[in-house]
């Protein structure tokens, strides 16, 4: 292993904690401390630690390792050093934070489930994105889904209904079971929100007659791979050169600023692609 390997294994593990300690304080800040049951096994844990009275952060801790134990039996499946760590290190801010903060930190129930739910859904986000997991429902989702042919998001839309409706039984609140929906709708939509964000594409299309000066600058200063299409205008009837560039979104104001560096004239649209796959963007998998 590298020097550069090692330092970008470091790094996701730094990343994996910032992001694990931001979801922990949504759950263990907002979320639990104004009785509101999420979804997947911090939810479960949850119901069992005001059931109980026992430790929130004990709980999920033993039915992850319960999950991972009986999954490798069911479906065989590796679980890597990281979602081991995820699911201790998670598991240990719960119980710490749970110590300290018995009520929520902000008072409006509302507003502690949007502020909690947004914080663990960033939290997630970031952790998928380094390569870790917190186990939990999807653990369940794939030991069904062996024996049943329903897809995964079916499942854990399913398996988190059915976590969230039981805070009714232990609550008697219709108003505590819909604060737990909403808190998963917003967990779900920030996770995508941090994904697809960090992956976001742009595709640009530049009309300028100083096409090669901004096909140099692009490459070697922007450091972004590009296309030259060979064009002629419809009104004018001139060949013209288009530069096609792929990008991310992150990368785009570096290429506006050159752009307007060396040709401010220039004709330039810029549109949001869906997916790209290949070299320096994702790989293509099998569906």
């Amino acid at each position: 292993m590298t020097f550069k390997d090692i330092r970008k294994e470091i790094q996701s593990y730094v990343f994996l904690t910032i992001g694990l300690a931001i979801g922990t304080i949504g759950w263990a800040g907002f979320i639990i401390p104004s009785e509101i049951i999420g979804g997947g096994v911090t939810g479960i844990a949850t119901v069992f630690h005001f059931a109980t009275g026992m430790d929130v952060g004990l709980l999920a801790f033993v039915m992850n390792v319960a999950l991972i134990l009986i999954s490798m039996k069911v479906i065989g499946a590796k679980f890597g050093v990281k979602t081991i760590y995820c699911i201790a290190l998670f598991s240990i801010f719960l119980s710490i934070i749970s110590i300290y903060v018995k009520e929520p930190l902000v008072s409006e129930k509302f507003m502690a489930t949007v502020t909690g739910s947004i914080l663990a859904g960033a939290g997630s986000g970031i952790v998928f994105l380094n390569g870790g997991s917190t186990g939990g429902s999807d653990i369940i989702a794939l030991m069904i889904n062996k024996y049943r042919n329903i897809s995964l998001g079916r499942l854990l839309l399913y398996i988190d209904s059915v976590i969230i409706s039981s805070s009714f039984f232990l609550f008697q609140s219709i108003e505590t079971m819909i604060y737990g929906f909403v808190s998963m709708a917003i967990l779900a939509y920030t996770v995508d929100m941090v994904i697809s964000g960090n992956k976001q594409t742009v595709q640009f299309f530049i009309f300028s007659k100083k096409h090669e000066e901004l096909r140099h600058h692009i490459i070697h200063v922007a450091k972004r791979g590009l296309t030259v299409l060979p064009g002629v205008g419809g009104y004018s009837g001139e060949e013209v050169k288009v530069l096609m560039v792929i990008a991310r979104k992150s990368d785009s104001q570096v290429i506006f600023r050159l752009i307007k560096q060396i040709d401010p004239n220039a004709f330039i649209t810029m549109g949001s692609v869906m997916g790209v796959y290949g070299q320096g963007f994702d790989t293509i998998k099998g569906r």
